[in-house]
């Protein structure tokens, strides 16, 4: 009986393969982490896809129905694809010059919405940070609270003295001095390079200050 177990497989013996391999997770290592740093920094395009296909398939969908009536000899539910086309050749005779610059208007608007959706990368406003153990990624609206408030330490100023506008490749910080106190721009601009090096953003923004010709009167 215990030979027949052990090659059954069902206890140990000769022929037992041992635990089964772990596999690697769906998504792990360099590439997997790659594509969910990629999801994450940028945009989405599956919605305007779907406008866009959406659209094409009205359209098409159309045009085949009102082809199909006019085969049957039934008249048009909207207008004829003949006389359609007749019209769209003849533009812009026999439409108002206020309609024709309307719907113009109308169809470039669109056609630079899908176009510029197509060619520029999209990218959200967020940085990645470095870490040895994860992914981190931070949204820019972070990373400027954490510049302002360094900024604010070193001007020695109040919160609503100090703007910080954080984008993909500069930082600006607006500093408005306090009427009456001397401000260094060198050190606050010193101070916020040194909290961004701290946190290491990728890629790694470039830094500029302006500091408002006129004062803010202190409490």
């Amino acid at each position: 009986m215990s030979q027949d177990i052990q090659n059954a497989g069902i206890g140990p013996g000769p022929y037992d393969a041992g635990p089964a391999p772990e596999r690697a997770p769906l998504g792990s290592g360099a590439a997997g982490m790659g594509r969910i740093l990629k999801r994450e920094t940028h945009s989405s395009r599956a919605v305007v896809s779907v406008i866009a296909a959406a659209l094409v398939v009205v359209v098409c969908g159309y045009a085949l129905l009102e082809t199909a009536v006019r085969a049957i000899g039934q008249p048009p539910w909207i207008v004829d694809p003949l006389t359609a086309a007749e019209r769209v050749v003849a533009l812009p005779a026999g439409m108002p010059p206020l309609l024709l610059g309307v719907t113009g208007a109308v169809v470039a608007m669109a056609g630079l919405f899908f176009f510029l959706n197509a060619v520029l990368p999209g990218r959200r406003a967020r940085h990645l940070l470095p870490d040895r153990r994860a992914a981190v990624v931070v949204d820019d609206e972070v990373i400027a609270a954490a510049l302002a408030r360094r900024a604010r330490l070193a001007a020695n100023v109040t919160q609503q003295q100090v703007m910080v506008v954080v984008s993909r490749n500069r930082v600006v910080v607006n500093v408005r001095p306090t009427s009456g106190v001397p401000l260094r721009p060198d050190a606050v601009l010193d101070a916020v390079r040194r909290e961004l090096e701290e946190m290491g953003p990728s890629p790694m923004p470039d830094v500029r200050i302006y500091v408002a010709t006129a004062g803010v009167v202190g409490a």
